[in-house]
């Protein structure tokens, strides 16, 4: 069965819908599917519906759409340009074109048309951008050399904040990739998987996601120029601001903190002065439960996306956390939109999602519908922009 969408994604540009309309269409869309399947559920894996002719776009027709797919990073060739020489030697010899290529990315930060990508099996992370034109990694030397990166974030200006789990600490560098400083170590934290930074960059918060014999689930808060420490977010519990292997956190409106709470199977809200404020969803298979949540992110509207390894695809809430649609589904071929084990979500200043899956060592990038291609950050230069 495909699984329906039951809301176009709400953006600044259209109107809002109340939540009196939400609850009804939802309950009028359920019922409805209650006479032919017993409500909707997530499709099993490789039960998708056949590609249209044309652009991929979410929410498929007859809704409007919101999000189209637009491309895949996989390696260094998808941003560098090819050489003439390289493709005259590929041309006389029948060669295929080679790249530096991803091993098992985890998590994805953008900032102003550079891609950053965690490789937790290539210990390093991979920079792809777009803009220039130009592929580098980040974290294979010395000072700032990283074991195990997972989580990743980036400040308005574009530093680099890196969760490396064997460590346990957290690495930062310059947009370019300079080691600036360290926080952390062995006495901090028991078990990290990510790292979220607010946007002045004056603060971070790292996810200790614990462990079956560890009291210590919670959010650590730790000023980013003195890596003194501010406060503990949760403890170890499935009550209201308590936690069960946490795995990643993302701030919204009005500086909310949102934390997956992976063991508990839902979405924990907080005020910014970590006060609980409240959480959604639940552990299930129906449209906005969740299975294995991992990484979370904000858009400017305020919007939250989830991405869920077990699903396949990542699901989106507004605010206050009522569902607005999904993007994605289980299946082997790999293709657009298609995963096995995502893990990693991001969202730019242009409002472009960015997804990572394990399985298949990518990155798709899905466009606002109504950003045309040709703008915004994730657009390559011509050389007269560049001089």
């Amino acid at each position: 069965m495909k699984l329906p969408t039951l809301l176009p994604l709400r953006r600044s540009r259209r109107p809002a819908v109340q939540p009196q309309r939400l609850a009804k269409r939802a309950l009028v869309l359920c019922t409805g599917l209650a006479l032919l399947a017993g409500c909707a559920q997530l499709p099993d894996e490789q039960e998708t519906a056949a590609r249209p002719a044309g652009p991929l776009v979410f929410p498929p027709p007859p809704d409007d759409p919101r999000f189209v797919y637009e491309r895949t990073f996989t390696n260094s060739t998808d941003v560098e340009a090819d050489k003439e020489d390289d493709a005259f030697r590929r041309l006389v010899t029948g060669a295929k074109r080679g790249g530096f290529f991803m091993t098992k990315p985890y998590a994805v930060a953008a900032h102003r048309g550079r891609i950053f990508v965690s490789d937790s099996a290539e210990r390093s992370v991979k920079v792809f951008d777009v803009p220039l034109g130009k592929f580098f990694t980040i974290g294979e030397e010395e000072p700032g050399m990283l074991i195990k990166p997972l989580g990743l974030d980036v400040d308005r200006v574009g530093r680099l904040y890196v969760a490396d789990a064997t460590q346990k600490t957290i690495f930062i560098y310059d947009r370019d990739g300079k080691f600036l400083r360290k926080i952390g170590g062995k006495d901090l934290f028991d078990r990290i998987s990510s790292v979220t930074v607010d946007p002045s960059g004056r603060q971070i918060y790292v996810v200790d996601i614990g462990g079956v014999n560890s009291e210590n689930h919670r959010v650590r808060v730790f000023e980013t120029a003195t890596g003194r420490h501010v406060m503990d977010i949760g403890k170890r519990g499935s009550g209201p601001g308590e936690f069960n292997l946490p795995r990643d956190m993302a701030i919204g409106k009005d500086g909310r903190l949102y934390v997956v709470d992976g063991g508990n199977f839902r979405v924990q809200v907080f005020n910014a002065d970590g006060t609980y404020r409240e959480s959604f969803g639940a552990v299930g298979r129906q449209l906005g439960n969740f299975a294995r949540p991992k990484e979370i992110a904000a858009d400017a509207d305020g919007n939250v996306y989830v991405a869920d390894a077990a699903f396949g695809n990542f699901q989106i809430f507004t605010a206050d956390g009522d569902l607005l649609m999904f993007i994605g589904s289980r299946s082997e071929q790999g293709g657009p939109a298609q995963y096995i084990l995502p893990s990693g979500i991001a969202v730019d200043e242009d409002g472009r999602v960015f997804f990572v899956d394990q399985w298949f060592a990518k990155v798709d990038v899905f466009r606002p519908y109504d950003l045309p291609a040709d703008q915004g950050f994730l657009v390559k230069r011509t050389a007269a922009a560049t001089k």
